[in-house]
């Protein structure tokens, strides 16, 4: 931690991402006249071979992004469906409705297609520039950094399952240690015979980007990946792979002081991201001590509501009627807000409201009823035996954001595990293992079906301010990510820090929910404080009913927040900022 955290500051251009080497990725392309999509994908892919750990080239990687010229924000969902030989009444007769480890929880690949998407028709360079470092990186190696190295040694058994993940990620049958280079052939393979594939079309960019394209959901990748998941009794086919394609939504909006923020729809938290910010907008935060008992009581307890509403509505908007103008209603949310008792924290998850009729919360004989709609019961899932390790932990997932000279806006929160799945044998690839945030039970409106995408945790954003780019960033963390990204904006916008310090404050996260995770744990009450807020502090909110344990300072478990602020009070200048907790770092000119 810095004791005076300043930011990268810059005039022309600026990138923050989750490791200083996929920064360096997208900042050469930006000094080579690339724009932001140009960046933001290099650095994107560098993440996949950089953060293998946590994140997946064949991962997810939803995006957000905002072009000068239209000044229109979109987003790509970068998430893949269920296999159409996928169902939630398999899981409910073969495992009691859980999502086991291993290929059974594999959706699409969706990433390959997110970049490739986004680069077409956004971007300025072909797909061999983009992957060039990545390719470099995974085939001559890069040196193993301390995230990765306790990732991998604290995920051994898991690794050793499956011969292939032991062979790449244990080399030399242990795991590797910080400061050794890290090798990963067969993914350097991977890539680089997407990139030979659009070199060998010919013709212009987008004739190149789609044989590359091709070569990933209709070709020989394509088919190595199936071969395997019908040998080895997985749901993916290669007509899964082949109709496969992201899509282009209008984004969810919420005001925040003066600031408008941007995030993506109901198949990812960026919906309760949304509802965080505008509840958080009428709680009077401004007119509370920073990180004070009364500060992190009343940002904790809204927290608990959107999760509670998260956990009754929030599915895929193609296969759930999610009422998401409800969700956002500013009288709706003013109603939620008066539920909150200052003296006392709520025991375990509140009782989702009733966005349906406006009112904060359900009839009595509605909170548990699976036949509400859109169906599922909030407190389905019963508390687990605790974690005895300082809270749980979402480790997957990094972040990549970009601003460039022209006012383009880029941010993306690639993801996917490699410890939870298999890597296919020859590829490096570990298919997206994100069907873990769906739930085997019928009766769940997040439940598995053919086509279906899960309730995605990453949820990267963008923010504007008089119509102009003002922010964009995002976090690993799981469903730490919208508490973090959420004290970070409140941080710049209630307390005036620049976006390093507003990055570096001490953070806290409830757990008062249902995980997004399988096996969905369940902690009621707990409510973790980096060690940075004192005892004091941690003894007036235990007072008042929260269940408080600590966090080592700067823990990676408080996310790893990456940032772009464009300060329009200061001629435009842009002001980077990377997470300390992880090994982000950010560069600009």
């Amino acid at each position: 931690m810095s004791e005076n955290p300043i930011p990268i500051t810059a005039n022309e251009y600026a990138i923050s991402s989750g490791h200083e080497l996929a920064s360096a990725a997208g900042f050469e392309l930006l000094e080579a006249g690339g724009n932001a999509v140009d960046a933001g994908v290099a650095a994107g892919i560098a993440l996949g071979v950089l953060h293998g750990d946590l994140v997946n080239f064949a991962g997810v990687a939803p995006i957000v992004l905002r072009m000068a010229e239209t000044g229109e924000v979109k987003t790509i969902d970068g998430l893949g469906t269920w296999p159409r030989a996928a169902s939630a009444a398999f899981f409910e007769d073969n495992f009691d409705g859980e999502i086991p480890e291993g290929i059974l929880r594999t959706v699409v690949p969706a990433a390959p297609a997110a970049w490739l998407t986004v680069l077409r028709d956004f971007g300025t360079m072909s797909f061999a520039d983009v992957s060039a470092a990545a390719i470099r990186y995974a085939r001559e190696g890069f040196p193993v950094f301390p995230v990765l190295a306790q990732f991998i040694a604290d995920n051994e058994a898991s690794y050793r399952r499956y011969a292939e993940n032991a062979r790449v990620f244990l080399p030399d049958g242990a795991p590797p240690k910080a400061g050794d280079i890290f090798v990963q052939s067969d993914l350097a393979r991977t890539i680089q015979f997407m990139a030979d594939e659009e070199r060998s079309r010919g013709g212009d960019r987008a004739e190149g980007l789609s044989a590359a394209y091709d070569a990933f959901y209709k070709g020989d990748i394509a088919k190595t990946i199936c071969d395997y998941h019908k040998e080895n009794g997985g749901f993916l086919a290669l007509e899964d792979m082949a109709e496969y394609h992201v899509r282009y939504e209008a984004p969810l909006r919420a005001g925040f002081m003066d600031v408008n923020f941007y995030a993506c729809g109901a198949w990812c938290q960026g919906v309760s991201f949304a509802q965080a910010l505008a509840m958080l907008n009428g709680a009077g935060l401004d007119q509370l001590d920073l990180n004070s008992p009364d500060y992190i009581h009343r940002v904790t307890e809204v927290l608990k509501l959107v999760f509670a509403d998260r956990e009754r509505y929030v599915a895929d908007p193609l296969f759930a009627d999610v009422p998401i103008d409800g969700m956002l209603d500013p009288d709706y949310l003013r109603a939620r807000l008066t539920l909150i008792d200052e003296d006392k924290a709520c025991p375990e998850m509140p009782s989702p409201g009733d966005p349906w009729n406006g009112t904060p919360s359900l009839p009595d004989n509605m909170e548990h009823s699976t036949e509400l709609r859109p169906g599922g019961d909030a407190h389905a899932t019963k508390p687990r035996e605790r974690v005895p390790t300082g809270g749980p932990a979402s480790p997957d997932t990094s972040h990549v954001c970009v601003v460039d000279g022209q006012g383009n806006m880029f941010a993306a929160t690639p993801s996917d595990t490699s410890a939870d799945t298999e890597v296919i044998p020859g590829t490096g690839l570990c298919p997206s293992s994100r069907g873990s945030q769906s739930r085997g039970i019928r009766s769940h409106i997040n439940a598995v079906a053919p086509g279906k995408r899960p309730r995605l945790t990453p949820n990267p954003a963008l923010a504007l301010k008089n119509g102009k780019p003002f922010l964009a960033f995002g976090t690993p963390g799981g469903d730490v990510q919208i508490q973090a990204m959420a004290q970070v904006a409140a941080n710049l916008l209630c307390y005036g820090m620049n976006v390093q310090a507003a990055i570096e404050a001490p953070r806290f996260a409830t757990y008062s929910f249902p995980s997004s995770f399988a096996p969905n744990d369940y902690h009621p009450g707990l409510l973790m404080l980096e060690e940075r807020i004192d005892r004091e502090t941690g003894d007036k909110l235990a007072h008042r009913g929260h269940t408080v344990e600590y966090w080592p300072e700067l823990t990676w478990k408080a996310g790893g927040v990456c940032a772009i602020h464009v300060d329009q009070e200061n001629g435009g200048e842009l002001q980077a900022g990377a997470d300390p907790r992880r090994a982000a770092r950010a560069f600009g000119r």
